[in-house]
């Protein structure tokens, strides 16, 4: 777990196949077990509110693929708690490209969350779920409708193998 720098989490809509979203995360063992430190809000990814339990879905470091899938407890640590310091101690050097001072604008916009892994993996290598893990496409309403637009001096095509 400790040796990638993305990991996916996966939200359940309603007993759906949920939602994932690659987030920039830390590992870190205070001493209770390993978990993924994670921040979000303005400035920084964009993660919606998670629920109390999410899943985790590791990468392979050598393919880049999907390798392992672990229930986990979602908590967000309030600001100024010594988790949330211990968290912040950890991310800040990580944290590339950061400007200005990181550490007081995530304790007045972020939201930084502990995701701890327990139980059993869900999946496992030769063990993983047959489906492809598609999304399906949205309907969206055409983006031109009736006639082709206008163009200057005409379409491209228009004016090929033509006779003047």
């Amino acid at each position: 777990m400790t040796r990638s720098g993305l990991l996916w989490v996966r939200v359940r809509d309603d007993g759906g196949p949920g939602t994932a979203h690659a987030v920039w995360h830390v590992w870190h063992d205070p001493g209770d077990g390993p978990r993924a430190y994670v921040v979000s809000g303005p400035g920084e990814q964009h993660l919606p509110w998670l629920p109390d339990e999410v899943e985790l879905v590791l990468r392979s470091k050598d393919s880049g693929g999907r390798l392992l899938t672990v229930p986990a407890t979602a908590t967000v640590l309030d600001p100024g708690s010594p988790a949330w310091d211990t968290a912040v101690e950890v991310l800040r050097p990580e944290r590339l490209n950061a400007t200005g001072d990181v550490v007081a604008r995530w304790r007045e916009r972020a939201t930084v969350h502990a995701l701890r892994p327990h139980g059993p993996a869900l999946e496992s290598p030769g063990h993983h779920d047959t489906g492809d893990g598609a999304t399906p496409v949205r309907p969206a309403a055409p983006a031109t409708v009736g006639r082709r637009p206008w163009h200057w001096r005409g379409r491209a095509g228009a004016r090929r193998n033509t006779d003047r």
